[in-house]
């Protein structure tokens, strides 16, 4: 679909509401524009579908060496944050459907996750690593308060002493302050907070369904309380966006209680590149092309370089100069580089079945 289509027009409360084909997809949808489509358009309001799966297994390996862990679960594919900067967002090419609006509005829910998870743990060849949980999309979505599949992942990682690394940006985590402090306690848990902008309106229209900003704050600062370690992630950086407001959230996250920061800047693989293009015209005509010119600064010529050691840094004078200003206000406000150091994994036990006995010997 073009930018021009009425169908493409910005959408409240949701990233997109381009339907870009997948990179995979031998169709591609066009629509008629005439006086009905523009009347259907006024009142398109495209609900949340979820469907249900049996997932055939549940742990992932990671390949790759710019992030700090090998193994992760992810218990939703989609994500109804629907942030247009999500490097996520093409993996619904897999499914079939488009990384734009589907993405956020069709999404998957691995229902037997829990069970799947016990299973693997236990199974004989398994050794014992942190895991991160919610990675490729945000395991705190709103469809969790409802289903509650995240919820019943932590139970397991409890009962096994397995270690769990998590990320969001939903004050949802804090319905399940009391697993995590009772993980804490024995050091299995460790959360990242992503804090992208304080701003209120930038914030809605670049990532419409998470939390805000400074309610964010409050997250980091009711995790800290309750002695559970906390990380924020500055990410993405976006040049001439929000890359301005780096040292307000190192510093806002300081005083909220967070022990390390790192920051990611934006990447834009695939499908995510038209559709964030296409957003910063929307909603920045007059410094969308100055916006992309920096991208292409950082990236060697180009909207996204996949090199690993490069991808979440980026390269070149620009890249180096917010590296530099990150680092002198983490070190201004005595925060750490370290990730989940605070992890423990030599508590891991199988818990035990019913009818079990012991104290025998």
């Amino acid at each position: 679909m073009s930018s021009s289509d009425p169908f493409n027009s910005p959408l409240k409360g949701r990233g997109t509401s381009n339907l870009l084909a997948g990179r995979f997809s031998k169709q591609q949808v066009t629509q008629d524009i005439n006086e009905d489509t523009l009347i259907a358009r006024e009142s398109w309001h495209p609900q949340t579908q979820v469907h249900h799966v049996q997932a055939k297994s549940i742990i992932s390996r990671n390949q790759s060496p710019d992030v700090p862990f090998n193994l992760s679960i992810n218990p939703y594919q989609g994500c109804e944050h629907g942030c247009i900067y999500c490097f996520a967002r093409p993996t619904h090419a897999y499914l079939d459907l488009s990384p734009g609006l589907d993405f956020e509005t069709k999404l998957v829910a691995k229902t037997n996750a829990a069970e799947l998870f016990a299973k693997e743990l236990a199974h004989p060849n398994y050794q014992c690593e942190p895991i991160a949980l919610g990675i490729n999309t945000d395991a705190y979505q709103p469809i969790e308060k409802d289903l509650n599949i995240t919820r019943e992942l932590l139970e397991v990682a409890l009962a096994h002493k397995q270690p769990i690394s998590l990320i969001t940006k939903s004050a949802l985590i804090l319905r399940d302050l009391d697993i995590l402090t009772e993980m804490a306690k024995y050091q299995l848990v460790h959360v990242a907070i992503s804090v992208t902008t304080l701003d209120k309106d930038l914030k809605r229209i670049l990532e419409p369904r998470t939390a805000s900003g400074s309610k964010r704050l409050d997250i980091i600062r009711a995790l800290s309380d309750a002695c559970i370690p906390v990380t924020v992630l500055a990410a993405p950086v976006i040049p001439f966006i929000n890359d301005h407001e780096l040292e307000s959230i190192v510093a806002a996250s300081a005083e909220a209680g967070a022990q390390s920061i790192h920051y990611i800047m934006l990447r834009l693989p695939h499908e995510v590149a038209p559709l964030f293009e296409e957003w910063l015209h929307q909603h920045f005509p007059q410094r969308a092309d100055h916006v992309l010119q920096r991208i292409m600064d950082i990236r060697g010529g180009k909207l996204y370089d996949s090199r690993f050691g490069k991808r979440m840094t980026g390269e070149g004078l620009f890249a180096d100069i917010i590296n530099q200003r990150f680092r002198m206000a983490r070190k201004k406000h005595g925060l750490s580089d370290q990730r989940h150091g605070y992890l423990d994994c030599s508590g891991f036990s199988l818990p035990p079945k019913t009818g079990d006995q012991f104290g025998l010997f």
